[in-house]
């Protein structure tokens, strides 16, 4: 929708940057509502309030967001989808019982197998497909690529951040659900705050600087927490949580704007699909790794022991701010712009070929 709203690319990118900064605002929120919700009505209730919100905004969609549908809709692809859900299912549900089943044993190690083949098969079949469900020719833009891998990783980080947290602050602080939302509020209204500051950078100055801020921010607030213990001070967790606010803000404006610039408008959906998509994946898989690695070191009770058990899983969340910023500093450079020119490039020679085909078929 914002691609095909805002024509103008630094236009886009601020508003991309506002639409992250709403972002901040409901994680800023969403804990501290969420915490209320459960402490006075109960646990039920945070799933019943989406109820008038979905209504809400079904309604101020239908009224107020202009079409944007493509010339020519696309086709459904249920092989793709069904492939897709079998692949990250299965590999979700491995990583999540590995602790407990063994990660040698043969009903893991089939599971990892069968997402694997999956995967292979779901590439396989839509690079033959003539509208497929995840358009594979994106992955040759360097800054596509990159931006989906960010995604991924930043959005694991992101899950990992709020499951470990959440965890060790109502488990080994004994915060009640309300207060443990209180304490992330640091790190909501820094999203909050450099979400569209980072959208105005990528608009001006490109995605590199947002997104080098982003990895270090990240990167330094994890190593911070690898020292995490029942007794570590709140300020020392709220300069943790400011500086992991931080990268959060900044690395969604270059992410969403990367994946839609040079698109064209019938292609721009299609990619911001697969952007918004790298998320969910990432968040999902976030959750299960960070949350398996936690688990396998974890033993007796949750209460001294989950502290030191999150090192491992702080330690990975560290090494995701160092892929980000590899990878971010790799695809802002001028190979990478010329491998999105030219994938872009491709996609608008492509209606016109299929244009040229159909008046040499058309009869005389």
């Amino acid at each position: 929708i914002i691609r095909n709203v805002f024509e103008d690319p630094r236009e886009r990118a601020m508003a991309i940057g506002m639409w992250g900064a709403v972002f901040g605002l409901s994680m800023a929120l969403g804990p501290v509502l969420g915490g209320a919700l459960v402490d006075s009505v109960g646990w039920r209730s945070v799933f019943f309030v989406n109820v008038p919100i979905g209504a809400a905004a079904f309604v101020l969609t239908a009224s107020l967001v202009p079409e944007s549908r493509a010339a020519h809709p696309r086709r459904l692809d249920p092989v793709g989808q069904l492939l897709v859900i079998a692949a990250l299912s299965s590999l979700t549900y491995a990583i999540i019982e590995g602790p407990r089943g063994g990660w040698t044993s043969d009903g893991i190690l089939g599971l990892f197998a069968f997402s694997l083949v999956c995967f292979v098969a779901l590439v396989l079949y839509e690079l033959r497909r003539r509208e497929p469900l995840v358009e594979m020719r994106f992955f040759r833009s360097a800054p596509f690529s990159g931006a989906s891998t960010i995604a991924i990783c930043a959005f694991a980080a992101l899950g990992g951040f709020l499951f470990l947290n959440t965890l060790y602050l109502q488990g080994v602080r004994h915060l009640s659900p309300f207060h443990a939302g209180l304490y992330l509020l640091p790190m909501a209204a820094m999203v909050l705050v450099c979400a569209p500051l980072s959208g105005r950078i990528v608009g001006r100055r490109g995605a590199r600087i947002p997104l080098v801020i982003a990895s270090c921010a990240m990167l330094v607030s994890a190593l911070m927490l690898t020292r995490l213990t029942p007794v570590t001070s709140p300020a020392y967790l709220l300069i943790a949580y400011f500086l992991f606010g931080i990268g959060s803000g900044m690395v969604n404006p270059p992410i969403t704007n990367t994946a839609v610039s040079g698109m064209p408008r019938s292609q721009a959906g299609v990619a911001a699909a697969i952007a918004s998509t790298s998320r969910s994946v990432g968040l999902t898989l976030g959750v299960a790794v960070i949350g398996a690695i936690a688990g396998g070191t974890l033993s007796g009770a949750i209460m001294p022991s989950f502290a030191a058990a999150t090192h491992a899983g702080w330690w990975v969340i560290a090494g995701l701010g160092a892929v980000n910023l590899a990878v971010g500093w790799l695809t802002t450079t001028e190979w990478a712009s010329r491998t999105a020119r030219a994938t872009a490039e491709r996609f608008r020679e492509t209606p016109a070929r299929e244009r040229y085909r159909q008046r040499e078929l058309a009869p005389s």
